[in-house]
């Protein structure tokens, strides 16, 4: 199984200029934990919710204050930092026709939990995740189990 067939193609992405209340509007209501940051079109970065939290800080930093609307709500106001501040620059990348076990492997050693996706030009086609390799991982594992159970049963295969 390769990269491709696992793999996101319509990826949220930031730029490093951008303030990081983008980050935090994307991961928040875009529901995604790893933003990669492109310049033209080519990943020169990525940035993560740890990331993100880590340079909010705690409820009581500076950072990220919490005000009364007036009308029962709280917003947040994140402190005008740019992404280039907290996004990890020298990422991992795979290429689309790398076998998923590679990533995953990848993914493993150095304790990441997404791969962007690029082709021979470093432009950015997608994005793989540990959750995307653990449903696929999850579905293999089931149709073994199931076998399993069908040849203890007496029943072999169907």
């Amino acid at each position: 199984m390769r990269v491709e067939d696992l793999m996101t193609s319509k990826v949220f992405t930031v730029e490093q200029h951008d303030l990081i209340d983008r980050v935090f509007f994307l991961i928040h209501y875009e529901r995604i934990r790893h933003l990669p940051v492109v310049e033209k079109g080519k990943v020169i970065g990525i940035v993560s919710d740890r990331d993100l939290y880590k340079a909010l800080g705690p409820k009581s930093n500076s950072n990220a204050i919490e005000a009364a609307t007036g009308t029962g709500t709280t917003e947040l106001h994140v402190v005008p930092k740019k992404v280039q501040h907290i996004m990890h620059r020298g990422v991992i990348t795979v290429n689309p026709e790398t076998f998923a076990s590679e990533a995953a492997s990848k993914m493993a050693e150095n304790k990441i939990g997404a791969l962007p996706v690029v082709d021979k030009d470093n432009k950015l086609v997608g994005i793989i995740s540990a959750t995307d390799i653990l449903r696929v991982f999850s579905k293999i594992e089931k149709a073994s189990e199931d076998r399993e159970k069908r040849i203890a049963a007496g029943s072999g295969h169907k």
